[in-house]
């Protein structure tokens, strides 16, 4: 089951609900991906200040990616996509949490969900397989 996706807000009520958040040192915010219908966890990942202006904005989630240092649109590469239902903001300012739909895969490694690996008596199991190979998703460079 899929949900609608949230239209865009208003600049005006972008710019006043970006005054609460408490971006760290480096301007970035925690956002931890969840599946509006399901409730499913599907990723964590960062925003800075454009980031989250963008995705309120659009209705189409974006990143910071620490790594390239620049905006990242999930599913720009990928076209595993997610759509913003709602966003929320925790008590202290300091992560967002992001209700999605999200289109495909939200794991580099094709897997539904990042959090495939559960803590257990030997170390790490994985719980969940890839969906789709990440030479399917990203072509033959990968992530």
């Amino acid at each position: 089951m899929t949900t609608q996706g949230m239209e865009g807000l208003p600049p005006e009520a972008i710019e006043k609900a970006l005054e609460s958040v408490a971006f760290d040192e480096s301007g970035l915010i925690c956002g931890i991906a969840q599946q509006a219908d399901t409730g499913e966890i599907l990723m964590v990942a960062w925003l800075n200040r454009e980031a989250l202006r963008e995705t309120l904005a659009t209705g189409q989630v974006c990143y910071y990616s620490r790594s390239r240092k620049k905006l990242w649109r999930k599913g720009e590469t990928s076209g595993q996509v997610q759509r913003l239902v709602e966003a929320r903001l925790d008590c202290d300012g300091d992560a967002v949490l992001l209700l999605v739909d999200q289109s495909g895969v939200a794991c580099h490694t094709g897997r539904r969900s990042c959090f495939f690996r559960s803590f257990d008596e030997n170390g790490l199991k994985i719980i969940s397989e890839p969906e789709v190979s990440p030479e399917q998703l990203y072509g033959a460079s990968g992530h």
